[in-house]
């Protein structure tokens, strides 16, 4: 057998990074293209439907061909969580969010959804599923995380500021149907719009906190779990659309960009992003994969400023960074927790003693080699969380 030359172990070591980036491109797609089809008219409301009938066209097959066996019985506790799950998701989330999206702009929004790891952090505590114990440095950088994302998502809020132009914004002329013309937008739209924003990011973290029993039963099927919550959100969307859309003419879709933004949001982001998030985070991490997420937001902005003629004010830009240092101040106090984690996991007998320059281990049926243990340590090491306080589910392909 051929050993592994420099070049295949790079690629090999660099497929997650590409993989991330590319998903963070799938994700700023998702927003440039929602936005344009909001300013054209769709209802943000059909949007939601359409969006998770392509994902549930999508993932059922999937979750049927590879978990069809041993499913979970679905008891009434169960079907409640899965209710409330897709209450959270498919319809309060999303329904906020494009919502908000409409009210403000795509960049603005991508920036307000940077505060979800220090809002969960919050819902974390309030039901105990978090220990505060600020005499550690972990705990001290998430906490320090946590207000200065809420410090910065109010900046964005409060105060807009003067324009930031762009070098290309003079050479830029798109389509007038596909503008943000945020220049326009008044004070009270804006605070709406971000208050809808603030109302999407609660539900997600929401959603990530309450989704912890269900996962325990669905421990071995999340592509069924993922195709429940999709289905009975988009049953949920139907009934919310009947409620607040009385037009029958709201729900015809043509192939034109309305159809786009439906099928792209619900096979790009609520379906392949899932199982490549997934690879990813079983081989880096969840750290790792949430590490990559402010980088949507830069590709929205250039993206935004080129197709939509984006108008970027200074406050958006001093809220997002501080939100930026808010996240990562988080994700390195969770990361530091993981480690510790891990630490603590490890049987004393794992860790071993040393004899003749081998690590064996005493058991009832006498010695174990060094590889056994190599194993033992692996297997146990596996199944330690690095990240959120509870497994992330799926959809967070979110917003």
């Amino acid at each position: 057998m051929e050993k592994p030359t420099c070049f295949s172990n790079f690629l090999e070591n660099s497929k997650p990074y590409f993989a991330m980036i590319s998903l963070q491109f799938g994700y700023a797609g998702m927003n440039i293209i929602t936005k344009v089809s909001l300013n054209r008219g769709m209802s943000h409301y059909v949007l939601v439907v359409y969006r998770h009938a392509f994902a549930t066209a999508i993932i059922a097959p999937f979750a049927f061909f590879f978990e069809r066996k041993a499913q979970p019985k679905i008891t009434f506790p169960v079907f409640m969580q899965i209710f409330i799950l897709a209450l959270l998701g498919p319809v309060i989330d999303q329904n906020f969010y494009y919502a908000g999206l409409k009210f403000t702009s795509p960049t603005f929004s991508c920036a307000m959804s940077n505060m979800l790891p220090a809002m969960t952090f919050v819902m974390a505590v309030i039901c105990r599923m978090e220990k505060l114990d600020m005499k550690t440095v972990r705990c001290q950088a998430k906490v320090a995380g946590t207000v200065v994302t809420v410090a910065g998502a109010m900046l964005m809020t409060l105060y807009k500021g003067p324009i930031v132009e762009m070098l290309w914004s003079k050479y830029i002329h798109p389509k007038s149907s596909y503008v943000t013309d945020t220049t326009g937008t008044g004070d009270k739209h804006w605070f709406l719009g971000s208050v809808l924003l603030t109302i999407a990011t609660l539900a997600w973290a929401s959603l990530f906190v309450l989704q912890n029993k269900a996962l325990k039963t669905y421990k071995d099927h999340q592509l069924s779990l993922t195709s429940l919550v999709c289905f009975i959100g988009t049953l949920q969307a139907i009934a919310v659309t009947f409620v607040m859309e009385h037009k029958p003419s709201v729900w015809k879709i043509g192939f034109d960009m309305n159809l786009l933004a439906a099928a792209y949001a619900g096979i790009v982001t609520s379906s392949i992003s899932y199982y490549v998030q997934g690879i990813v985070m079983k081989k880096k991490g969840p750290v790792f994969a949430t590490a990559f997420s402010p980088l949507m937001m830069i590709i929205v902005a250039i993206m935004g400023s080129f197709i939509l003629a984006e108008k970027i004010f200074l406050g958006s830009v001093l809220g997002s960074v501080l939100i930026v240092a808010g996240l990562y101040s988080v994700l390195w106090g969770k990361h530091k927790e993981g480690l510790e984690n891990k630490d603590d996991e490890i049987p004393e007998a794992i860790k071993g003693s040393h004899v003749n320059g081998m690590s064996v281990v005493s058991t009832m049926d006498g010695d174990i080699e060094a590889n056994e243990v190599k194993k033992a340590e692996a297997n146990k090491l596996s199944s330690v969380a690095i990240c959120m306080p509870i497994s992330e589910l799926p959809m967070k392909a979110g917003n």
